[in-house]
């Protein structure tokens, strides 16, 4: 069961001001069941409307933040807690490993590298968790596109494009990550 919701987003509003709206309307259907957010501490964007949404109905939100983000103010100083990790490969796995499930929202390629690391680790056996899209207005269209092209090509087995979820109603997405079964391992034959 999903207890803690890793969300990926944009440290920036993006020019379409629904963006902001959807991600603080997720923070408030998490705290609403009860979910705790894990995130990337700041308090700019898409990352800080969705922590305020959790804040602001009585929710739990856990940052993991970077030494180097810290120290430019980004941080957000009201969360339940905030760590200060040395780089961005320690924060990566520190929210994965703080996580039930991973999952994004619209963002740039900050974004893009978490949640596609979440990812490819699964291929790799080394992450047993949900990973799911956050499809507002289609906005990752092109990436499922691009899995199912690394499928058709060869390069991506049906199984893993099966096991990431595109979807907007939070409700669906919980049912996805509460039901998941993480596919076998990537195996490797000599040819």
């Amino acid at each position: 069961m999903i207890k803690k919701l890793a969300v990926y987003c944009g440290a920036r509003d993006g020019q379409n001001p629904h963006y902001e709206q959807v991600a603080k309307q997720l923070g408030v259907k998490m705290a609403s069941k009860g979910i705790d957010l894990v995130y990337g501490g700041g308090r700019y964007g898409l990352m800080g409307a969705v922590a305020r949404g959790v804040l602001e109905h009585q929710g739990n939100v856990y940052g993991v933040i970077t030494k180097q983000l810290a120290g430019r103010g980004v941080g957000f100083d009201q969360l339940t807690d905030l760590q200060v990790v040395p780089d961005m490969d320690t924060r990566k796995k520190t929210m994965m490993n703080l996580a039930d499930g991973m999952l994004a929202l619209p963002g740039g390629l900050g974004t893009l590298e978490e949640i596609s690391q979440a990812a490819s680790w699964m291929t790799l056996g080394n992450n047993p968790k949900p990973v799911a899209f956050y499809n507002f207005d289609g906005y990752y269209d092109h990436l499922q596109g691009l899995l199912v092209k690394m499928n058709q090509a060869g390069f991506l087995e049906q199984r893993y494009v099966d096991s990431l979820y595109f979807g907007t109603d939070f409700d669906q997405i919980l049912d996805f990550m509460n039901h998941y079964h993480a596919p076998l391992r990537r195996q490797y034959q000599s040819k």
